[in-house]
């Protein structure tokens, strides 16, 4: 996939140790990936490989990733007792008081004993390996969402390109007969100013009009600057937006120098036409990774 958008939503949940996780990841456009994470304190400790886990998959954007935790209804709060442990204490008890005549052990005092209480909250290992899995779970579904978003704007994009390709190639055919048309009415001006005319007058005047004339070189920047365009969001993968939108400065330099360059109403409706194009194209590629 060429291109990828950088708006994006996907969340996952699951169970494990008690808790009832849900994980949600959203982001918006950004020059750079900024990652911010609302995780709960017993999950801070994974700041730091999460934000490494989602770097693997993403490359720019401003990343939300919130994780919430809730105790499952039929655990909440409930303690699990090894009964193996409590019923070995409850035998011994009942030898040595006998045997020793000691004081009988309260249920207190067997519930305080290291190893009687194993509580499903304490398996913060297991929690964290969870967490980390299901991070990546949604991450897959949140690349997945963004490319099918990218889809959209390359189909925005290089539909916009063949527009601009068809507006020139018109104009390419049409300025011939354009050019034409701008040296009869040099001509007529000279010619009704030839008596009054000095020799630097008349220089000034040539050297304006073929610098009005020469506009190859804008036609063939503009052609240029399409097909890299098109390479780019057909062909080269990863990280492409940066490099659109300097592109993008690049076209919109070109047609505003082919309009100040115009020398009929044809060559400035054609740079206006151009600059509606690139600035929607401009701001679809600001979405772009």
């Amino acid at each position: 996939m060429a291109v990828r958008s950088m708006t994006g939503f996907a969340n996952a949940s699951s169970e494990c140790a008690g808790k009832h996780i849900y994980l949600e990841i959203r982001s918006v456009n950004h020059r750079f990936l900024d990652a911010q994470f609302k995780i709960p304190d017993d999950l801070r400790a994974l700041e730091s490989p999460m934000r490494e886990l989602i770097g693997t998959k993403v490359s720019r954007g401003k990343l939300e990733c919130r994780v919430q935790l809730n105790n499952l209804p039929d655990n909440s709060g409930s303690l699990n007792i090894n009964q193996n442990l409590v019923a070995e204490l409850a035998d011994l008890n009942e030898k040595w008081r006998k045997k020793y005549d000691v004081a009988k052990l309260s249920v207190a005092d067997i519930l305080r004993y290291p190893g009687v209480i194993v509580s499903t909250e304490n398996d913060s290992e297991a929690l964290e390996k969870e967490v980390l899995a299901l991070l990546e779970r949604a991450l897959n579904d949140f690349v997945a969402a963004r490319e099918r978003e990218g889809e959209k704007l390359q189909a925005h994009i290089l539909e916009r390109l063949d527009l601009m390709d068809d507006i020139i190639t018109a104009l390419e055919s049409l300025f011939p007969g354009l050019l034409k048309t701008h040296m009869q009415r040099v001509r007529a001006r000279l010619a009704e100013a030839v008596q009054n005319i000095d020799e630097d007058r008349l220089k000034q005047e040539f050297a304006l009009f073929m610098q009005k004339a020469d506009v190859d070189e804008e036609f063939s920047r503009l052609h240029g600057h399409i097909a890299e365009v098109r390479r780019i969001v057909t062909e080269q993968k990863g990280s492409i937006g940066k490099r659109l939108d300097f592109l993008m400065q690049e076209l919109n330099r070109e047609a505003n120098t082919l309009g100040s360059k115009a020398i009929a109403t044809e060559c400035t409706q054609v740079s206006v036409e151009l600059k509606v194009l690139i600035e929607q194209m401009r701001e679809q590629v600001q979405n772009i990774e």
